[in-house]
């Protein structure tokens, strides 16, 4: 029985658009482009930071980061970043008396954004605070101390095959893929994803009924 839910961030809660389109302008790139970046280091199996280091060969990344947030130009976050389901499925998990984490690779910006949406989960935390990121290990050992229950009993929901279904499988805890943004779509049928995914869903609502199973 699955007595904890753990959710990615990047295209399992929040979508990305935001997220590129402002890495775009910050770039001077068209969004087009940065976009079809995005799009090439997917279908290669490689990080989306690649996405970044093709539009800008030798870019800093993390230099750029603290050059937004400088220029006023930093990380945004508000509802509208949010899927439509997240809060009804989130609400109705609660209702179940299952616990709710948030826990993705973002920056500790990010993490304070996503707890000021005051989302109806028990934590919010990001490998940016936990200072580890994912696929390592070493996140989901944390992922399973402030899980509250056993790794069977825990259920790690995201898009991302090699940061998500398979890390979280390599720890014990169950894995739910979600078909959703560039990663999941791709991704969400192949061989490697079905044979290591417990489930495969389209929609957050459909954890529900996961749970009540």
């Amino acid at each position: 029985m699955i007595q904890t839910i753990v959710f990615d961030v990047g295209e399992t809660i929040t979508r990305d658009d935001r997220y590129w389109a402002s890495w775009a302008d910050w770039l001077d790139v068209p969004r087009h482009t940065l976009s079809a970046l995005v799009g090439a280091v997917v279908a290669r199996g490689e990080d989306n930071a690649e996405a970044l280091r093709l539009a800008r060969p030798g870019i800093d990344i993390p230099a750029q980061y603290r050059a937004r947030e400088a220029a006023g130009r930093g990380e945004g976050l508000d509802e509208s970043d949010l899927y439509g389901d997240v809060r009804p499925a989130m609400s109705a998990l609660r209702k179940m008396g299952v616990r709710l984490i948030v826990a993705g690779n973002q920056t500790p910006r990010a993490g304070e954004l996503l707890r000021e949406l005051a989302l109806p989960a028990d934590l919010v935390v990001t490998s940016g605070e936990w200072g580890v990121a994912k696929p390592q290990p070493e996140f989901f050992l944390r992922v399973m101390e402030v899980a509250h229950a056993a790794p069977s009993e825990t259920l790690y929901v995201g898009d991302h095959p090699a940061n998500d279904v398979f890390p979280a499988k390599d720890a014990g805890l169950r894995a739910a893929h979600i078909r959703r943004g560039p990663w999941g779509h791709l991704w969400g049928d192949s061989r490697e994803v079905v044979d290591a995914a417990d489930w495969r869903i389209n929609s957050l609502t459909e954890l529900a009924d996961i749970v009540r199973s």
